[in-house]
């Protein structure tokens, strides 16, 4: 049809464009999506007088000594599940991540795994714990990804959570800029009132020390009912992310508090039960698009004790670790060295299983070869997005990128996260 043949005239688009302009700041604002930066696969937890930048050389020496104690790595990856097809390279894999990067992010704990020592001994945990950081980062012995968690912003730790806030960021500034890889995490938030408060601390310390607008940000613990379902009966979760201005990063789900307040027996605590996948569903649809990044929770069942012992905590933790990344969740917690064996061995396995179709789908894709399957531009950013996680965590190399899917890092990145289009408006 001629297009001056149709009933619609420009003003009558306009009109249409001006309509639609709340509706298109909020989905650019606040649904940008995720961006193109690292996400590590776990965050490993620390009491944060405990650190010391050997920490994560000390980490994974224990997990590798773990390991050669029960078999050697080859034979933990078969018990683990491994097939037989992928388990030489899931080893190889395995073993050299424990020696180049054991720990991907460290959280120094000041809350439920450090306690109440009082402020003075608090005060200089932690100033010497961000002391040792800078002292990590001098000597090349820092983690990707490096923080604390502080206590709380209810009533009763408030002031002392501020107070190691502020301690901790003003230690690493004496020494200049604010470190790459800086994570704040937010336990037990219980209502958006406490996001925002915690927001206006990270702009008002933004101000106080002369960084950019929204160079700090943090992650929430999901570890309350409140946080998961209001008294109104809404979900307050959304909300707080949006409450944020920007600030939230993470929701990282909290596996034994939840747990506790819904009143489930300590042997039933775990993060497969029906009541921690609903509130982690609500995680995700609230995180959906938004750009905020999930991360499940931590078992405190420990490979410790005898070889049975060992091997049974070893097998539960592969096992949730896998479901965790079936389910969208790319991260979570490690509380134990030998907790990263378990850990890496199912990523490995993961993306190495999934690696060679999606390798294949999208080099048909960029090549538009027609097959079995044809993949939309969303699939081709999930396949992409897939593939990029696997070569982030060691578990695919750059080569076989290239080599599979005739793509570098770059391409990749670019199908992973393609350029938004926006609309100019008619004229």
């Amino acid at each position: 049809m001629d297009r001056a043949a149709t009933a619609l005239r420009p003003e009558d688009l306009i009109g249409i464009d001006r309509l639609l302009a709340a509706a298109d700041r909020l989905l650019a604002d606040d649904y940008p999506g995720d961006d193109d930066t690292r996400q590590p696969v776990h965050t490993v937890y620390v009491a944060a007088d405990r650190y010391a930048p050997a920490l994560p050389r000390e980490w994974g020496a224990a997990a590798r000594d773990a390991v050669e104690a029960h078999g050697g790595m080859e034979a933990v990856a078969l018990d683990l599940g491994v097939p037989e097809t992928f388990a030489a390279d899931v080893a190889t894999l395995v073993t050299a991540k424990l020696a180049s990067e054991p720990i991907e992010d460290l959280r120094l704990d000041l809350e439920d795994g450090y306690g109440d020592r009082g402020d003075e001994n608090e005060d200089a945990d932690v100033r010497r714990a961000a002391g040792h950081l800078l002292d990590a980062l001098a000597g090349g012995e820092a983690p990707p990804f490096f923080g604390i968690r502080i206590k709380g912003l209810e009533r009763a730790t408030r002031a002392r959570g501020i107070r190691s806030l502020d301690l901790f960021l003003s230690t690493l500034l004496e020494a200049g800029d604010l470190p790459k890889g800086v994570r704040l995490t937010l336990p037990k938030v219980t209502t958006v009132a406490q996001v925002e408060a915690m927001a206006r601390l990270c702009d008002r310390l933004e101000q106080h020390h002369g960084l950019a607008a929204r160079s700090l940000r943090f992650e929430m613990q999901v570890e309350t009912p409140q946080i998961v379902l209001a008294a109104d009966g809404t979900s307050p979760l959304a909300r707080a992310i949006h409450a944020s201005d920007g600030r939230v990063s993470g929701l990282h789900y909290g596996t034994y508090d939840y747990s506790a307040a819904l009143g489930i027996a300590p042997a039933y605590q775990s993060l497969d039960h029906p009541a921690a996948d609903h509130a982690k569903n609500v995680m995700q649809v609230a995180a959906a698009q938004t750009g905020v990044r999930l991360a499940d929770g931590s078992t405190n069942v420990l490979p410790v004790g005898d070889a049975d012992a060992v091997r049974a905590a070893w097998r539960l933790s592969a096992r949730l670790t896998r479901r965790s990344l079936e389910r969208g969740f790319f991260q979570g917690w490690d509380l134990h060295p030998a907790q990263l064996v378990p850990r890496f061995v199912a990523n490995a396995l993961f993306y190495r299983e999934g690696f060679a179709p999606a390798a294949a789908r999208l080099r048909a894709y960029v090549d538009r070869v027609e097959g079995g399957i044809l993949d939309e531009p969303a699939t081709a950013r999930a396949l992409a997005t897939f593939v990029a996680r696997g070569v982030a965590c060691g578990a695919v190399t750059e080569q076989e990128l290239t080599d599979a899917a005739g793509l570098d890092l770059a391409a990749l990145a670019a199908l992973a996260h393609p350029p938004h289009t926006t609309t100019e408006g008619h004229a």
